[in-house]
C-alpha cells in the first residue's frame, strides 16, 4: 500500500483517531507506530458493525478449487488436486491428504526419501449411526420429548400439548429453541445447535467423548464444556459437566496446584490485653 491513497473501514470506534490519539496504552501505541508510515495517505472511516454486509475473507465460506468456483485456478488444481467433500451430519470424520515435499502427488503419497508433508488434517470424536438411532428411541419413550415430537410435527400450535410441558422444557419451547432434523430433537442456543439427549448412558458417553478421550486431552472445565455445548444438550448440562470434570480422577492426579502452599492451621491464643 506504500504510495497509494486508500481508505480503511472499521467497526471499532476507537480506531477513528488512531493516528492522532494521545494515549499511554502500550497496545495502541504499537499500532500507532506501525501505521505512521501511512499518515496522509490512509483515512480511517468508522462503519457500524451491522452495516458490514459486504463479504470479506473471514466471512466467506471456503470453496473447493473446482470449475464451478468463479475463482477456479487451473494451475493450482494441477499441482494439488482437491476433491469436494460431502459431510454427513451423522458421521464425524477423520481425513488427511498427504503430498510429497516436492508438491507433486504420487501413488505412495511420499517422495523418494519417504518424507510425508501434511496439507490437511481433521479429527473429531466419532458418533456412529447406532448412537443416533438409540437417541431417537429414547426421544419416543421420554414424556417431554414425545410431546415435542408431536408439537414440532404439527402445522398449528396445540395449547393442550403445551400445557403438559414442564420446566425447563416449557421455557425453551416458548423461546423457540427446539427443532427437528430427520426425526431427531435438537436444541439451539445463540451460536450453537446440539442434539438433545436424555438417557444417562448417553450423557456419560458424551462427557467421556468431550473430556476423557486421548484426543480431547482432559482439557479445562471451560474448554470441555464448550465441546459438550457443540455436541449435545440436556437439562442441567452445564452443572453436570462441571461436576464431572472437577471430579475427574486423572485430572486431580495430574494437574498440579499453582501458587503459594497452604499454611498449616494453628491455634490462635486468646488475647489477654488490648493490642
Amino acid at each position: 500500500m506504500q504510495g497509494a491513497v486508500f481508505e480503511v473501514y472499521t467497526d471499532c470506534t476507537a480506531l477513528k483517531s488512531l493516528l492522532n490519539m494521545k494515549t499511554t496504552n502500550i497496545h495502541m501505541l504499537r499500532w500507532q507506530t506501525a501505521t505512521q508510515e501511512y499518515r496522509g495517505s490512509m483515512t480511517i472511516i468508522y462503519k457500524e458493525g451491522k452495516s458490514h454486509t459486504n463479504a470479506d475473507g473471514l466471512r466467506r465460506c471456503p470453496l473447493d478449487n473446482v470449475k464451478s468456483n468463479p475463482a477456479y485456478d487451473p494451475e493450482v488444481a494441477a499441482k494439488i488436486p482437491i476433491h469436494s467433500m460431502e459431510i454427513d451430519r451423522k458421521k464425524n470424520f477423520q481425513c488427511s491428504e498427504w503430498v510429497p515435499e516436492s508438491g507433486t502427488p504420487n501413488s505412495g503419497n511420499t517422495d523418494s526419501e519417504g518424507t510425508e508433508t501434511p496439507i490437511l488434517g481433521i479429527s473429531s470424536s466419532e458418533l456412529h449411526t447406532q448412537f443416533f438411532n438409540a437417541v431417537m428411541k429414547t426421544h419416543a419413550k421420554h414424556k417431554q420429548c414425545g410431546i415435542f415430537l408431536q408439537l414440532l410435527q404439527q402445522k398449528y400450535r396445540s395449547p393442550e400439548l403445551e400445557s403438559q410441558l414442564e420446566e425447563p422444557w416449557l421455557r425453551d419451547y416458548k423461546d423457540n429453541k427446539f427443532f427437528l432434523i430427520d426425526g431427531l430433537l435438537y436444541h439451539r442456543e445463540k451460536h450453537t445447535s446440539a442434539l438433545t439427549i436424555i438417557d444417562r448412558d448417553h450423557i456419560s458417553l458424551i462427557l467421556q467423548e468431550c473430556h476423557d478421550c486421548p484426543y480431547m486431552g482432559h482439557m479445562s472445565v471451560d474448554r470441555s464444556k464448550e465441546r459438550v455445548a457443540n455436541t449435545a444438550w440436556w437439562p442441567k448440562w452445564e452443572q453436570e459437566s462441571s461436576e464431572y470434570i472437577n471430579t475427574c480422577e486423572r485430572c486431580q492426579k495430574s494437574n498440579r496446584k499453582h501458587g503459594k502452599k497452604y499454611g498449616l492451621l494453628q491455634h490462635i491464643e486468646e488475647p489477654k490485653h488490648p493490642w
